[in-house]
């Protein structure tokens, strides 16, 4: 029995086999790559998930990578005035930073820059290297962000201070555009030295 060929199936045959398949071709570097971060961005995202789940915010717990970097930006502080202080919340999930005696920053979960973290790693394992090379960049390149973000609160708390009226400039503008900006850069450097991009280039 002879095969019926109508205009329709032949113009899904030479959409399948030659546009799509070429545009695959075309795209196959990108496309593997935005598979990669997709996976591993929501790989880390349900980690990290799971590890909030474990505390009760309803009873005001606040987790412990939010309690370190609230402790560490307030040693930073310390350097500044010997007398600042963090003081857990007892109304919400947060730790208050106290400058000079008076509260000046609070911080909450999304202050502990993991969800920076988990974007510069998926960045970087989507843009695959050598493993040596990314297991160092994403080390050193994760402490940095740590550390940036630390001197981050501790600048903006004593910013506050001093300019309470500015807070939504330096809150919401200046100082997420300087970490952000890092990271960015960080991602430039690994995939112009350290990547199979790199390599081929």
């Amino acid at each position: 029995m002879a095969k019926v060929t109508t205009p329709f199936f032949l113009l899904y045959k030479f959409v399948k086999n030659f546009i799509l398949k070429n545009l695959f071709l075309q795209y196959k570097p990108f496309l593997v790559f935005l598979g990669k971060f997709l996976l591993t961005y929501i790989l880390f995202t349900v980690l990290y998930q799971i590890y909030l789940n474990q505390y009760d915010s309803s009873k005001c717990e606040v987790d412990f990578f939010t309690k370190i970097v609230a402790n560490e930006s307030n040693i930073i502080l310390k350097w500044i005035d010997f007398e600042s202080y963090t003081v857990l919340d007892t109304k919400e999930p947060s730790v208050n930073i106290y400058f000079h005696h008076k509260c000046v920053s609070r911080i909450i979960e999304g202050c502990n820059a993991i969800s920076i973290l988990i974007l510069f790693l998926s960045f970087v394992i989507a843009f695959t290297g050598k493993l040596k090379h990314t297991i160092l960049f994403v080390l050193f390149g994760s402490i940095f962000i740590h550390l940036l973000n630390i001197c981050r609160i501790a600048l903006l708390s004593v910013a506050l201070f001093y300019f309470p009226k500015y807070e939504h400039i330096l809150h919401g503008v200046i100082f997420p555009l300087i970490i952000y900006g890092v990271v960015f850069i960080l991602w430039v450097i690994w995939v112009n030295k350290f990547s199979v991009y790199a390599k081929k280039n």
